[in-house]
């Protein structure tokens, strides 16, 4: 057989005429051709690079790619909302036991605190304490108006928009309302703070602050105060005042024509007969009254 080179060629078609007369007269010529035959039924196999790349990058990135377990929070979440309803159970059984008691227009009410002080609410008032604490601190707010009776024991103290009220036990009343502040002292000695200063009543006093002015009063000498027996009494207040009050009492709206209504009024009113209250308050500041439906008017006497 020829060399390897030789073969090579002639398998590429690069030998001579001569070379291949020469090769067809050597003996090994039919096996040469039988190898030329089949040799070119033989085909490359045809590949996609870029196919290839790319399984080969995706096989690459999924060995990296660490397993990741889902984790279901669900029961997490539902373990974290029954958490938050019993905190906040407890906050309102424990911490927020507020105790309130509210009136209505023409209406008073009987409170009796855990200690046992009487609390008389009058009309449109509302009051309030927490009475889990109280045993260790006797404190109430009020809005409106109130006559304590309070017993011995650990201060009482009554806080309001206006002021603070502090007593040991006595008997006093307050009357907190708009451009109003007014404390009477019955029984025993009160503690009355306001704007940072302190006064001390003792039985027959009276602090009063009307439009943010202190006022200076005389004594008194009654042992309770009048609304308790159904009667609205004033000392030298504005009619403004004395108006808003028979509003509480009556259910009524009262509108004023071309009256002052700073002017002062001393006297009372009952709280059982709207007739008999509007002219308990007309006639002595010679002012007339007049009524449309749930409206009163009044007007200066004279004037129609």
């Amino acid at each position: 057989m020829k060399n390897e080179k030789e073969i090579l060629k002639w398998l590429n078609h690069e030998l001579t005429s001569e070379e291949i007369d020469d090769l067809k007269q050597s003996e090994n010529s039919k096996t040469l051709e039988k190898i030329a035959h089949y040799a070119s039924q033989l085909e490359t196999p045809k590949v996609d690079i870029q196919a290839a790349l790319d399984a080969f990058y995706a096989r690459n990135q999924s060995k990296k790619k660490s397993k990741v377990r889902t984790l279901d929070l669900k029961p997490l979440y539902k373990i974290a909302a029954i958490f938050v309803v019993m905190l906040t159970t407890a906050y309102f059984l424990y911490f927020n036991a507020t105790t309130s008691f509210e009136t209505q227009i023409a209406q008073t009410k009987t409170v009796l605190l855990p200690d046992n002080s009487e609390v008389i609410l009058n009309a449109t008032s509302k009051l309030s304490f927490n009475e889990r604490k109280w045993a260790d601190k006797r404190e109430l707010r009020l809005d409106g108006e109130a006559y304590f009776k309070v017993q011995k024991g650990k201060t009482f103290s009554v806080n309001s928009n206006s002021g603070i009220v502090k007593v040991l036990g006595t008997q006093f009343n307050i009357k907190e309302r708009k451009n109003y502040f007014e404390v009477h002292c019955y029984e025993g000695l009160v503690s009355v703070t306001f704007d940072n200063k302190t006064i001390k009543l003792p039985p027959g006093k009276t602090f009063r602050v009307i439009n943010g002015m202190i006022e200076n009063l005389e004594d008194y000498n009654a042992k309770n105060p009048s609304w308790i027996e159904k009667e609205s009494s004033f000392n030298s207040i504005p009619l403004d005042q004395v108006i808003a009050e028979l509003e509480r009492q009556y259910n009524i709206k009262i509108k004023t024509e071309g009256i002052n209504t700073s002017k002062l009024f001393t006297g009372s009113f009952t709280n059982t007969n709207k007739e008999i209250a509007l002219q308990a308050v007309t006639i002595p500041l010679q002012l007339s009254f007049r009524i449309q439906k749930e409206t009163v008017i009044l007007y200066n006497y004279g004037v129609k």
